[in-house]
């Protein structure tokens, strides 16, 4: 039984940090690429951040480049985001994927977390 399971959520103030977690049980995970989604109320879901099998490549939405940053531990069966500078427009459920290759381009095309909530205040 695959299990993503996010932590790490939470309240926070315009230009703080976060550091979310999804730790995969029931899969192969360091041979999959792994990834985060969001969706904010009335919003559709939209692309994150996405890693390689091995972590050498990595793939940011434009609207989070240079504020997050996508890292994972094999050893771990672990993905993090680390979000920095948050914005009122971060706000959102965060889900994590973990894909059924190992490459960026089919993180979303395998199991997905429950989400986590970001909230950020102005």
């Amino acid at each position: 039984q695959v299990q993503l399971v996010e932590s790490g959520g939470g309240l926070v103030q315009a230009g703080g940090s976060l550091r979310l977690s999804c730790a995969a049980s029931g899969l192969t995970f360091s041979s999959r690429a792994m990834g985060w989604f969001r969706q904010a109320p009335g919003k559709e879901r939209e692309f994150v951040a996405a890693i390689s099998w091995h972590g050498g490549n990595t793939r940011y939405a434009d609207s989070v480049k240079g504020r997050f940053t996508v890292s994972r531990d094999n050893a771990k069966n672990t993905v993090y985001l680390q979000m920095s500078s948050l914005k009122p427009e971060d706000t959102a459920v965060y889900y994590c994927a973990a894909g059924n290759r190992p490459y960026i381009d089919y993180v979303d095309e395998g199991y997905r977390g429950q989400g986590t909530q970001v909230t950020v205040s102005s």
